[in-house]
């Protein structure tokens, strides 16, 4: 049975926390925001773990936690995360934290090629711990946090550190360790995006669903009131009307708020709430003209496609030889740059983003004959 984690809610004890992870050598990180709860999730919990300690530090209770900073930017200090992407992006949306020296336990098993990557799986195959992932959706805004709500929290971490070391040896005896450094470089190298809504956002579901002008334009009404309702409610947009149902509005075209409760997935509540603005949202589309030019898309010449075609297909079958996942060769992004690029020899490889000295080391010369024999 663990001790409970130390709760922190008060500047003073965050501040001596940080004191004594100053001296460590490896901590493990991990977050929890309300994501599934909110419009705009914020970062609700921030666990760490020790050799000797687990710390539960609560944002939403304490004014000013820029002291952890310090800690995650320090090179010296090996971060432990599962599945580390999204924790950095809320670590640096919310208190402009850049995190160093990251190793990610999720990424290091598709290094390895296991298949069951998610927490609970590795925690019981690889360490025969149990974790049950009961509290996965709960809303971690809601305060106080129930003893098993914390307890959940605390168990995220508490092994990371024991799974790391069991990944470690596990990428040293199959001769692992640089690519898994170089991957995990790569897949925790990203861009934080806006999360300003984007009222063009509509196309990304009427292109693969093929829709025509008419529906496309009750699509963009329905669309924008879904943001506006979300917002409003301080709703998920996607969690408040899925796009399976958003688009069972377009194709079915209710006229009365009644026919709305024969759309699966459109909670009866909002229907209630908000049907009327639904149906006027539609009818307004449907009197409405979009121009049908897709926003322009640079057509693709024959010969590059061919070369992406011919490194997609050595792409998996390297990977279905590795025993891994296809992306943990090398990216889509970077085959498409090597297409374009048509290299001559490896040294051409040199500056292309997700290929780094491994991978060049490793593949180029197979790199550079695959788009040698089309030209």
């Amino acid at each position: 049975m663990l001790p409970p984690a130390a709760y922190i809610n008060e500047g003073r004890a965050l501040g001596e926390a940080v004191k004594r992870l100053s001296r460590e050598e490896r901590i493990a990180v991990d977050t929890e925001s309300n994501s599934l709860h909110a419009y705009r999730g914020v970062t609700c919990l921030i666990q760490l773990s020790t050799g000797g300690e687990d710390l539960l530090i609560d944002p939403l209770a304490i004014a000013d936690v820029s002291s952890l900073g310090a800690v995650l930017a320090d090179k010296r200090i090996e971060k432990v995360f599962h599945a580390a992407e999204y924790d950095l992006i809320c670590l640096k949306r919310d208190f402009d934290f850049d995190v160093r020296n990251i190793f990610d336990t999720m990424a290091a098993a598709r290094v390895c090629g296991i298949q069951r990557i998610g927490l609970g799986n590795m925690l019981e195959d690889l360490l025969g711990v149990r974790h049950s992932k009961k509290h996965q959706k709960y809303d971690w805004a809601r305060r106080p946090l129930p003893q098993s709500v914390r307890r959940y929290a605390q168990v995220d971490t508490h092994y990371l550190l024991a799974l790391r070391d069991a990944l470690y040896e596990r990428l040293r005896s199959l001769g692992r360790l640089e690519e898994a450094r170089e991957y995990i470089a790569d897949v925790t190298h990203f861009e934080v995006k806006s999360e300003e809504f984007d009222p063009d956002g509509f196309w990304s579901l009427a292109r693969p669903n093929s829709l025509n002008p008419q529906a496309t334009a009750v699509l963009r009404e329905l669309y924008i009131l879904r943001d506006e309702l979300a917002k409003s409610l301080d709703h998920p947009p996607q969690r408040l009307i899925p796009n399976k149902a958003l688009l069972q509005i377009v194709k079915r075209r209710p006229r009365s708020v009644n026919q709305l409760y024969d759309i699966k997935g459109l909670p009866a509540w909002l229907i209630r709430q908000s049907g009327d603005e639904i149906i006027e949202a539609l009818r307004h589309g449907l009197s409405s003209r979009l121009p049908i030019k897709r926003p322009h898309q640079e057509a693709i010449p024959p010969a590059i496609s061919e070369r992406y075609a011919a490194l997609h297909s050595w792409r998996r079958e390297t990977a279905s030889a590795r025993g891994v996942e296809s992306d943990v060769i090398i990216s889509r992004q970077a085959l498409w740059e090597i297409a374009r690029r048509n290299p001559a020899s490896a040294e051409d490889l040199g500056d292309i983003c997700g290929l780094g000295p491994w991978r060049r080391a490793t593949y180029g010369a197979d790199l550079v004959a695959v788009v040698k024999r089309y030209g």
